[in-house]
């Protein structure tokens, strides 16, 4: 038995390293293009007047748990919770909304209305990989808490088709929208879709069927193709929404009208989340395959309550970071370098004063750590670099420095103090 363990143990250690399912190594083009959608989606928001927030990436589970409703997917089926070392149950986030929301609350920030938060960072579902959705991913989001009013959610949508058309992917996105009313709406239909539902009870899926006793609404969310085929012919939302709610919709469409946002009412669109009410919107593409959402959001007006901080409205989006990144069709190139070139070891000094130096006054360096003279052009070369400065024990007991332009072949000597000028 030992041998047969030390065995296993020898056969582990070499067998190859590699990352685990449903992650990722994001790094090169890929990496590139991600920081550009932060860097656009950030610049965007921060115009209207949102600031940053990092929250934890674990929470105690019943942030997430009680909030994000115990028959959602997520919660059922996704979330990745273990005990620590003190007995407490926590999880990695698998969504930004409730850790900000918690952090609303827990920071006592209710006094300082409207607050406006966004965020970036990894989050973390157990599902099946695919296209641009993986168990470790990027998300970027926006919550603003404290604005009841339609005008909330009219900005809220004109500022993620702002940042999609700031990425350039406007042509290629489409706004989906729908209302989910109040409670009483919500309550109305509950009624009318329960009742539908028991009607086609036997061609609902076992998960469904069980969904139908504590949530029916979530049976309007499922992936299962039985249940697509009922929920196909279910009562439509808009048909239970009362005068109020109807008044609330109709209000956000005018906005984005007068902003003149294009948009489809969708009356099927549900979001997968139990908080969400009134407005619920996706912006979807079809250069990703079946799923094609890239960004969604809505209203919840009684999260703030469930987690113990009041009566405070709330809405907001969130993308995923990688899948937008891939709508990207050009490479983000990084700026062109300059290539310092010593040759000879007597210039190493040199050479490295003028690589810091140029690198603190902004410019881009490549610096050869070894290799001849042509091995190191060949570098410089690689490197896409747009200018080389040669430094051999000549030109430095002048003050001088080789200044060769890369693209046109132009080659001088130029003083050490007219460096920056001539890169200029």
């Amino acid at each position: 038995m030992p041998c047969r363990f030390f065995l296993c143990l020898k056969e582990r250690k070499m067998a190859k390293v590699q990352s685990v399912r449903g992650t990722y190594d994001l790094y090169g083009t890929a990496k590139r293009k991600a920081k550009k959608v932060v860097k656009i989606a950030s610049e965007t928001v921060e115009k209207y007047g949102f600031e940053e927030i990092e929250t934890p990436i674990f929470e105690f589970t019943e942030v997430f748990a009680r909030n994000l409703g115990d028959t959602s997917d997520i919660v059922t089926k996704e979330m990745y919770t273990f005990q620590d070392r003190g007995g407490e149950s926590l999880t990695l986030r698998p969504e930004g909304t409730a850790g900000v929301v918690r952090s609303f609350v827990s920071e006592g920030m209710q006094q300082n209305l409207p607050v406006k938060f966004y965020y970036t960072g990894p989050m973390f579902r157990y599902e099946r990989p695919q296209k641009g959705r993986q168990r470790q991913f990027t998300q970027f989001g926006v919550e603003m808490l404290g604005v009841e009013t339609p005008q909330a959610d009219i900005e809220i949508i004109a500022m993620a088709y702002s940042f999609l058309k700031n990425l350039g992917l406007d042509q290629s996105i489409i706004v989906e929208i729908n209302s989910l009313g109040d409670q009483e709406s919500r309550d109305a239909y509950r009624s009318k879709l329960v009742a539908y539902l028991k009607e086609h009870f036997n061609e609902l899926s076992s998960e469904s069927k069980e969904r139908l006793e504590k949530n029916p609404l979530r049976v309007l969310d499922s992936k299962e193709e039985c249940d697509k085929a009922v929920v196909a012919n279910a009562p439509l939302y808009s048909d239970s929404l009362n005068e109020t709610s109807k008044k609330f919709f109709d209000d956000v469409l005018k906005g984005l009208d007068l902003l003149e946002i294009p948009y489809r009412v969708n009356n099927r669109l549900v979001r997968g989340l139990d908080y969400y009410s009134h407005t619920v919107f996706e912006l979807i593409t079809d250069k990703l395959g079946a799923q094609g959402t890239v960004l969604a959001g809505g209203r919840y007006d009684g999260l703030v309550a469930e987690m113990g901080g009041g009566d405070v409205p709330g809405i907001g989006w969130a993308c995923g970071v990688e899948r937008l990144s891939m709508l990207l069709d050009e490479d983000v190139e990084l700026p062109r370098p300059v290539a310092v070139i010593e040759v000879g070891e007597d210039v190493h000094d040199e050479a490295l004063k003028l690589a810091y130096d140029l690198r603190n006054t902004g410019y881009r360096v490549e610096h050869s750590y070894s290799g001849n003279l042509k091995k190191r052009m060949m570098k410089a070369n690689k490197a896409n670099a747009y200018a080389a400065l040669i430094l051999g024990s000549d030109e430095l007991s002048k003050g001088n420095v080789t200044f060769k332009n890369l693209d046109t072949g132009e080659q001088k000597e130029i003083s050490l103090k007219n460096v920056q000028k001539e890169l200029k």
